[in-house]
């Protein structure tokens, strides 16, 4: 079978090639991997990367859109539109105006999806053209709003990844002292914005257990994240990411006084990763590793440093493994699992009741059950009413920037931003779009 992976020269297209390698060239599920970028420079390093790697599927590399797409099986979704250049704007115009900046949260994250959302549903149409059967796994953040504005498109047959659910599922039952891979689970929200309410081990509910002691809750990231108070007042463990929400003032002041904002980090780290590697092929693999290992040290650390600071732990730096995550849901896709129960991932997919009310077609984050078919939503406990409230306030905001990337309408992108609970100031919201390319009563966008 055959894989496409658009966005072929991202930093972390080796993982996902080691994954598919599991097993052995002829042994694997996929036998050609074809990546795809606009920036040539760029694929010509990560293939360097890729050749010294124990060996995988056959990889072939170009900058031609439709050659990418035309016959592929799956499709990887991992663009980044405007590059690391567009993420620092992300970030610097929210923060010009007292608010915080992140590429996936907030007035960033609108942003953000606004410049991607026509790129994606551009992708999205070829696909729908040259591999109407294909199956698209996107991991282009945004994840949930992009998602969604896909399935406009391709409708179910695009379902949204991230590691960061499995990787609070892993860390909780290893502070709980169970097996990982024995557990069961609740979680429920959008991407970036869900919680962990179940945690199960063998007929046996770990979670309120876990929020009890102080000293488990230190031995993993959230744990130390959000603190024991708010963790059993909410009686839930949050996704990294609602940190936020949470604590909005403290990461904000965090990041104010910060020498340099993430997207400036990876701006300057990725340039000297590239240019190292296209002048010295030879050493590419070991730039990259030692790139990666900051990458990772360094991932949240405007929370931490807003929580009183502290460097990750080894079980940190694993990360959730979203790559695994992608070979995961790709086999069951493909009816090439072993266990006679569908496979049960928490993924991005219209929500049809998950969420009651939501639309149906509304892409949330939850548990799905998935086969041949797709990936299916799983029944799970409703959504406390503080919970609720955000998630249906995020929501809006997502499906108003669709519309305004779709549309172009500068009220709908006006509504998208205001919609947020992260931002305060309606005068705010127009400024940061007229400093990011819009037109006040526009309908062709920036």
């Amino acid at each position: 079978m055959r894989l496409s992976l658009l966005g072929g020269g991202g930093f972390r297209v080796p993982l996902v090639y080691s994954a598919l390698a599991e097993g052995g060239r002829s042994g694997g599920l996929i036998d050609e991997l074809t990546l795809h970028d606009t920036d040539r420079r760029r694929l010509d390093v990560v293939a360097s990367v890729l050749d010294q790697l124990p060996p995988g599927p056959r990889v072939r590399t170009t900058t031609d859109l439709d050659e990418a797409l035309a016959g592929a099986d799956f499709v990887f979704s991992a663009i980044r539109v405007g590059g690391t250049e567009g993420r620092v704007g992300d970030e610097q115009l929210p923060l010009a105006e007292g608010l915080l900046g992140q590429e996936t949260v907030g007035p960033g994250g609108i942003l953000y999806g606004l410049r991607t959302v026509p790129v994606a549903r551009a992708v999205a149409e070829r696909v729908r053209a040259l591999a109407p059967r294909a199956w698209v796994v996107n991991f282009t953040n945004p994840a949930g709003l992009v998602t969604e504005a896909m399935a406009e498109v391709l409708g179910d047959r695009v379902i949204g990844i991230c590691d960061s659910p499995v990787g609070l599922v892993r860390r909780a039952a290893t502070a709980a002292g169970v097996p990982a891979g024995e557990v069961g689970y609740d979680y429920l929200g959008l991407n970036h914005l869900g919680w962990l309410r179940s945690l199960r081990w063998r007929g046996e509910e770990l979670l309120p257990g876990l929020l009890a002691s102080d000293e488990a809750l230190a031995s993993f990231e959230e744990g130390r994240l959000f603190g024991g108070e708010l963790l059993r007042a909410l009686g839930s463990l949050p996704n990294e990411y609602l940190h936020y929400y949470y604590f909005a003032r403290e990461t904000l002041e965090a990041v104010r006084t910060a020498q340099e904002t993430r997207g400036e980090f990876l701006r300057r780290q990725q340039e000297e990763f590239f240019a190292g590697a296209a002048a010295d092929p030879q050493r590419a693999l070991e730039l990259w590793q030692q790139v990666r290992r900051e990458r990772e040290e360094t991932y949240l650390a405007d929370s931490r440093a807003a929580g009183g600071g502290w460097e990750r732990g080894a079980s940190d730096l694993e990360g959730g493994g979203y790559e695994q995550v992608a070979l995961s849901l790709m086999r069951a896709l493909a009816g090439a699992g072993s266990s006679p129960a569908p496979p049960r991932l928490i993924l991005n997919v219209a929500g049809r009741g998950a969420i009651p009310s939501l639309p149906d077609d509304a892409v949330v984050e939850t548990v799905c059950a998935v086969d041949t078919e797709g990936a299916h939503p799983l029944p799970v406990a409703p959504l406390g009413g503080a919970e609720l409230g955000l998630v249906t306030q995020v929501k809006a905001a997502e499906r108003a920037t669709v519309t305004a990337a779709r549309s172009g309408e500068w009220d709908a992108a006006l509504r998208a931003l205001i919609a947020h609970p992260l931002v305060d100031s309606a005068a705010a919201a127009g400024r940061m779009l007229r400093a990011a390319g819009w037109q006040d009563g526009s309908t062709n966008g920036p």
